[in-house]
């Protein structure tokens, strides 16, 4: 009798667990995220970077619910659980995180793409809604063209590591003058920049020599780590 409790409540795991996996949110590739939103009628789509970002540029019939912002939850209660979601950001961060909390709400279908509004863009450059103003590849080439080390540091409001990179990065501004040149570039303000340069995900940390690239990282880089590459 115990033997068979113990099979019967493996069996509701088990079931449980698989139901679970079924329910996971899916990433995909943008042209399969295209695809899948043209076919699905009246489709739920989501950008949830925020609001200045969404202002810059946009998928069309996009709803912006700010991932970072307090109103999240609440807003998307009131879509339509039974139907499909999708849901991109900048570069696909922020909305995996967010794609997954809506199958954690209960939402049965939800589309996360791959590589965010930056890929997209890359896919369909003459569909932004605003020029970029930002940075030319003749001024980023004149910013490192330099007799001291220069530092570039790509980096996003919204990016968490790139946070937790700025108090050091300005310390060190300081303390490396007359050594090496700090320079922090915005990547949201300098979209067509930073997809011409072939990146993709945030913060991107490049080290230059007389011009030349002797050192690149993506993602969060100690201040130690990046001290070792200036000596």
């Amino acid at each position: 009798m115990k033997a068979l409790k113990i099979l019967t409540i493996l069996t509701i795991a088990l079931f449980f667990s698989n139901c679970s996996k079924g329910q996971n949110a899916e990433t995909i590739s943008v042209a399969d995220f295209e695809t899948k939103l043209n076919a699905t009628e009246n489709a739920q789509l989501l950008d949830v970077r925020t609001v200045g970002e969404y202002t810059e540029g946009h998928l069309d019939n996009s709803k912006n619910i700010d991932w970072n912002g307090n109103s999240f939850e609440t807003e998307v209660q009131k879509l339509d659980k039974s139907k499909p979601v999708f849901v991109y950001c900048l570069v696909g961060g922020r909305s995996k995180k967010a794609a997954d909390k809506l199958t954690a709400m209960g939402f049965t279908t939800v589309y996360n793409m791959d590589g965010g509004y930056m890929k997209w863009s890359e896919a369909h450059p003459k569909k932004q809604v605003k020029a970029d103003t930002g940075m030319t590849k003749a001024d980023y080439e004149k910013l490192i063209a330099s007799d001291k080390l220069v530092v570039i540091d790509f980096y996003a409001e919204w990016c968490g590591p790139c946070k937790k990179m700025a108090p050091y990065l300005s310390k060190m501004e300081k303390e490396y003058e007359g050594k090496a040149k700090i320079i922090r570039v915005d990547a949201d303000k300098n979209k067509t920049l930073f997809n011409g340069l072939g990146y993709s995900e945030l913060p991107v940390v490049i080290v230059f020599k007389d011009g030349k690239e002797v050192w690149k990282k993506n993602g969060f880089v100690a201040e130690e780590e990046l001290k070792a590459q200036l000596k």
